[in-house]
């Protein structure tokens, strides 16, 4: 299936997706270093995000995610791509930040909020730069 999205930071990435239905703070639920949710209050805690479609409804929390996201990408263990529900400021500061700061860093981010609900888990997802998501 193809969905339209608004790419806030467009760009490419495939993966397989993984959707959580609660907001996840960078700043103290995932560990930059090994793209872990660590969270202990978080459902998906002890889940690996590195390399993964990253479907959510928003962040949560500190201004610090931003930065927390920023390093992840640095050390290669961000997810490959944003799905949101509704834009996050403080992740979209934190994608950007990542792409300025460190070459040949990219993770796309889209605001899906008409099609959000559709999208699943585990499934072979590929977003592209007009805002298309693909889920086979």
């Amino acid at each position: 299936m193809r969905y339209g999205s608004t790419p806030i930071i467009p760009g490419e990435a495939r993966g397989s997706s993984l959707v959580l239905d609660q907001p996840l703070s960078w700043w103290g639920g995932v560990d930059p270093v090994t793209g872990t949710v660590i969270d202990r209050n978080h459902p998906r805690r002890g889940t690996c995000l590195t390399g993964r479609i990253l479907i959510l409804p928003h962040g949560r929390g500190s201004s610090g995610g931003s930065a927390v996201l920023a390093e992840s990408m640095r050390l290669q263990t961000a997810p490959s791509a944003l799905i949101l529900r509704e834009v996050d400021p403080i992740l979209v500061v934190g994608v950007a930040a990542g792409m300025e700061l460190y070459e040949n860093t990219t993770c796309p981010l889209l605001v899906a909020d008409s099609v959000y609900h559709r999208l699943s888990t585990n499934r072979p997802t590929r977003v592209y730069r007009d805002g298309t998501i693909e889920q086979s």
